[in-house]
């Protein structure tokens, strides 16, 4: 499934300030709903309201190769979330990473993305 990208600074602050968090040892997860939703969803083809989805890699956590690695996982992780789960849709979703999320793999990823999304109750069915 492609993610459709938060593009915008002003939503990344808006998700930090008001916005639910969940904290975990390697990424932080931000969720504030999403108050575009239903007209970026007229304008999709296939007129369906999706999440935007941002991710964050500080450069506190390193060079250019290993932010992108991070990238790549936190991506790899939340497709096997979304694989196993189906999260509730029109959210802005962020995902920080954090200095432990250098040394994870994509299913440690996963874990704990799974248990951050479960504490926010991101899944559907969950109230």
């Amino acid at each position: 499934m492609k993610f459709r990208a938060i593009c915008q600074n002003h939503l990344y602050h808006k998700a930090y300030e008001k916005g639910k968090r969940a904290v975990t040892p390697s990424l932080a997860v931000y969720v504030l709903p999403d108050y575009q939703a239903k007209r970026l969803a007229k304008a999709h083809p296939q007129k369906i309201v999706m999440n935007r989805i941002g991710l964050t890699v500080s450069t506190k956590i390193g060079g250019a190769v290993v932010r992108s690695r991070v990238r790549r996982i936190l991506r790899a992780g939340l497709q096997d979330v979304m694989k196993k789960r189906p999260l509730k849709t029109g959210f802005l979703i962020v995902i920080a990473a954090r200095g432990a999320a250098k040394k994870k793999k994509s299913t440690d990823i996963a874990a704990e993305l799974f248990t951050a999304f479960s504490a926010i109750s991101m899944f559907e069915g969950q109230s």
